[in-house]
């Protein structure tokens, strides 16, 4: 194998590779015998051809383009490597010739990893806020405890908002009943927007045993085949039941802590939001400076890159919503878009984790970070304790390398953000959005139809 005619221009590569007879040869016997089964030829069996009756009726190359793909992805890596090029995303070919004396001589062109030039990376300034718990923030979490606690009883008396309303409802769309529109014996929590907008509001002021015919449209962001058309419920309340919250006083915060007063309670749940926030302001911190690292930097990113970063994140979200009982085009048609919408909004964040990548790449090779052996050793029994898997365990279900590779990612992430000074002045313009916090956006509403997925089987 011999690799020639190396260009380098615009972020991409292109070269070729001289394939020697013998071993083309090889590739398209190969290629014949992958291939005759299926060739019939009048006077032979059907995959009894022989090779020159083919190629004298089909023509001489009939058998190369398999050929040339057989031995291109063998030999790419290998152009590659003995080329010293750092490439990126699927590599094309573009043209192939066969040579006088037989060899095979095939052009490739592919993207190459992006030039780096880092802007200011260290010392960057940005807004850190100050960590303050307000009475308010505790007194909510005590109110989430106090309804998590809650006693409920039926009463005889019209629904009111936060009762629990036992409900038998029947959905119609032209007269006609429609799939997951009806359920029996349901309870479901005025004022919870557990159903569309609407049909709670409608259920105040009925008692047990009343009837009532609730009129509404379906919001234009549902399901395509109900998405803004308008359907009756009919509807019979069977019972009313009301909540009974626990009094805020020390024997409350016995049952529900570790601790015998109130009081004592309560700190508690101001150290563990101060925690909370501490954590979420440092992340914040650490995001606002990593994006304008990101910013300073001047990269060309390849196209290739950010699709396959796309892809990887398409895959993700198609894991968590199977993970949470919902399929992922249900998840889609709940949201009202399609998949290439959905892409389109992953697509900044997925830029951006690219972006991001490739500056903490430069940034290690600048600042001469490495791992040694023991620190991946060490990473890989933390991570064998995290995921509760014996040690040789884990060591074959991950990749080595891949573990290195992200404590080298960390450390320079750690050279950029411990060198950033905080400031106490909030920032007029928006930072660029982090894939985490696309992530963690797009993840809310994949909850929220899991939910809704729930319900319907449960109606």
């Amino acid at each position: 194998m011999t690799v020639e005619n190396i260009k380098k221009v615009n972020g991409k590569a292109a070269f070729e590779v001289e394939i020697d007879a013998a071993a083309f040869e090889a590739a398209v016997e190969k290629a014949y015998r992958a291939s005759k089964k299926d060739i019939y030829v009048p006077g032979f069996r059907k995959g009894k051809a022989p090779r020159m009756v083919i190629e004298g009726m089909y023509g001489k190359n009939v058998f190369h383009d398999d050929a040339v793909n057989e031995l291109a992805s063998g030999c790419y890596a290998d152009a590659v490597k003995e080329a010293e090029l750092r490439t990126v995303g699927t590599p094309s070919v573009v043209d192939y010739k066969v040579t006088e004396d037989g060899a095979v001589v095939i052009a490739f062109e592919t993207d190459l990893y992006p030039e780096v030039t880092l802007g200011q990376y260290k010392g960057i300034e940005a807004y850190k806020a100050p960590v303050e718990v307000s009475e308010d923030e505790i007194a909510a979490e005590l109110d989430k405890q106090r309804k998590k606690n809650a006693r409920i009883q039926t009463v005889e008396r019209p629904i009111q908002n936060g009762d629990t309303a036992n409900i038998d409802f029947d959905g119609l769309l032209n007269g006609e009943p429609f799939e997951g529109g009806d359920g029996q014996n349901y309870d479901l929590v005025i004022g919870s927007g557990s159903f569309i907008p609407g049909f709670e509001e409608q259920l105040v002021g009925l008692s047990a045993g009343d009837n009532k015919d609730v009129e509404l449209t379906f919001p234009d962001n549902y399901y395509p085949e109900l998405a803004g058309k308008p359907v009756t419920f009919k509807v019979k309340v069977n019972e009313v039941k009301e909540s009974l919250y626990p009094e805020l006083d020390d024997e409350f915060a016995k049952d529900v802590s570790e601790f015998d007063t109130l009081e004592e309670y309560k700190a508690s749940i101001k150290e563990n939001l101060t925690t909370a926030k501490t954590e979420e302001i440092d992340r914040d911190f650490r995001n606002t400076v990593m994006g304008k690292a990101v910013g300073n930097m001047t990269a060309d990113i390849p196209e290739s890159m950010i699709q396959e970063q796309l892809r990887s994140s398409m895959y993700e979200y198609r894991q968590n919503c199977e993970m949470q009982g919902i399929s992922f085009e249900t998840y889609l048609g709940q949201m009202g878009i399609d998949e290439m919408t959905f892409s389109s909004f992953l697509r900044p964040g997925a830029e951006n984790t690219v972006k991001t990548e490739v500056l903490l790449d430069k940034v290690a090779e600048v600042e001469g970070i490495a791992v040694t052996d023991e620190e991946t050793d060490a990473e890989l029994e933390r991570l064998s304790t995290v995921y509760g898997m014996e040690l040789e365990q884990l060591k074959a279900a991950v990749d080595r390398e891949a573990v290195a590779h992200d404590l080298k990612m960390k450390k320079a992430m750690d050279c950029i953000t411990d060198s950033a000074v905080a400031t106490d002045k909030p920032e007029e313009e928006e930072e660029p959005e982090t894939e985490a916090e696309t992530a963690a956006e797009a993840e809310a509403p994949a909850e929220a139809a899991a939910e809704t997925e729930k319900t319907e089987e449960a109606e």
